[in-house]
């Protein structure tokens, strides 16, 4: 997969944003639904502005997207994001998986072998 630097760009600032435990944990909250700020502060021990600065740096990443709702302002998980990473991260998947199964092959002949 050849990513341009638009693509790198935007894949360095989500996994900056990832690497907050705080940002995965309000991403595992959006994950049940969308949510508001005072939502999503209360199992944190943070102020209102340091929740803000994480969805910022979320949204900036493009891992949340925020709503409107009358006086409410939800935010919930922008997949497009997800899938980029996804996308991104898939071909690395593969190829330890293949490289797994192919030490378990090797393993198997070892133990056979053996016996």
């Amino acid at each position: 997969m050849v990513i341009d630097d638009a693509g790198t760009d935007r894949l360095n600032s989500v996994f900056q944003a990832l690497s907050d435990p705080t940002r995965r944990a309000i991403l595992a909250r959006l994950m049940a639904g969308e949510a508001t700020v005072s939502q999503l502060m209360q199992p944190f021990q943070l102020s209102q502005p340091a929740i803000s600065k994480h969805l910022k740096v979320l949204e900036a990443a493009g891992l949340i997207e925020g709503g409107r709702d009358a006086q409410r302002r939800p935010r919930r998980l922008a997949p497009q994001a997800m899938r980029d990473i996804t996308q991104w991260i898939e071909p690395f998947r593969q190829q330890w998986e293949s490289r797994c199964a192919h030490l378990d092959r090797h393993l198997a002949t070892i133990t056979t072998t053996e016996t």
